[in-house]
Order: C-alpha cells, then sequence, then structure tokens
C-alpha cells in the first residue's frame, strides 16, 4: 500500500505543528522547510484544521498549531481522513462495477486483502504523533528549528 502525497504532506505538517507547539507555525515556515509549495501547504492545512487536527488562526500574527494533544492524535487517524481511497484492489471498491474480477463472489483473496488493510491501519493506530517526536533533536536540526519549547 501506498500512501498518496497529501497523506505524506498531512503527515509531515503534523509533524511540524508538533515540534513547534504550542507555539504557532506557518504556512511560510513549513512551505520552506519541508520544499513543498506554499498552495499544497494551505490547502492541507485548511483541511487538517475542518478535520479538528489543526487549530487554524487567520491573520497577519496567524498561523497553526495542534487540534488536540499529540498523544492524543493517531497516525491511523490522519490516514483515514487524508486517504480518499483505501482500496488495495479494485474488487474493494464499491461505487464501480469496473474492473470487477469474474470470481470476486468466491475470492478469499478479498477478504485476506481486507484483513491485511485492517492490520496495517491498527498498527498506524497504535502509534500518535508524539511517538513520532522521539529523538525530536534530530528532526529539529534537519528542519532548522530550535530547541523544543517549554510548556
Amino acid at each position: 500500500m501506498q500512501l498518496t502525497t497529501f497523506s505524506d504532506y498531512s503527515l509531515r505538517i503534523l509533524i511540524h505543528a508538533s515540534l513547534k507547539a504550542p507555539d504557532f507555525s506557518t504556512v511560510g515556515e513549513v512551505s520552506s522547510r519541508f520544499g513543498i509549495s506554499r498552495n499544497h501547504v494551505m490547502r492541507i492545512v485548511q483541511f487538517l484544521g475542518q478535520q479538528g487536527l489543526l487549530h487554524n488562526v487567520r491573520g497577519k500574527s496567524g498561523g497553526f498549531t495542534l487540534g488536540r494533544p499529540a498523544t492524543e492524535i493517531s497516525i491511523g487517524q490522519v490516514v483515514r481522513v487524508t486517504e480518499q481511497n483505501l482500496t488495495i484492489a479494485p474488487c474493494f471498491s464499491e461505487e464501480s462495477q469496473e474492473g470487477r474480477c469474474r470470481i470476486e463472489p468466491s475470492c478469499r483473496l478479498t477478504g485476506i486483502l481486507k484483513e491485511a488493510l485492517g492490520a496495517f491501519l491498527m498498527v498506524l493506530d497504535g502509534y500518535t504523533l508524539q511517538d513520532l517526536l522521539q529523538g525530536s533533536r534530530g528532526l529539529r536540526q534537519l528542519l532548522g528549528m530550535g530547541e523544543a519549547s517549554t510548556q
């Protein structure tokens, strides 16, 4: 399974916000630190705000921060809201008959793939944004960020 660029960038933005918390991050910071276009970052920040994962403040002194503590945001939750299509194979799609397989009604592979997807998401559910911050000194150095804010 491969995550979309949208999910990848969403996780990067959330990691940045986690590292910077409780201070606000800006679209410009994330754009320059990760090499992602400002338009992409703005669109994703807006989406993550709508999902309650970020708290967005508009204006000159605005920015964004986590919508909830990093310990309460699981990676699985982020993937579920950012991935529009978690279908591993065409036979997973309920909307379209395109690509349907003749043996689908009796196929055990579909069940195995659904089980694998469930296991994948269950593993991701076992980790939070806080878990990704373990050893954050290296992350901070790579992103050109200072030491952690005092909370």
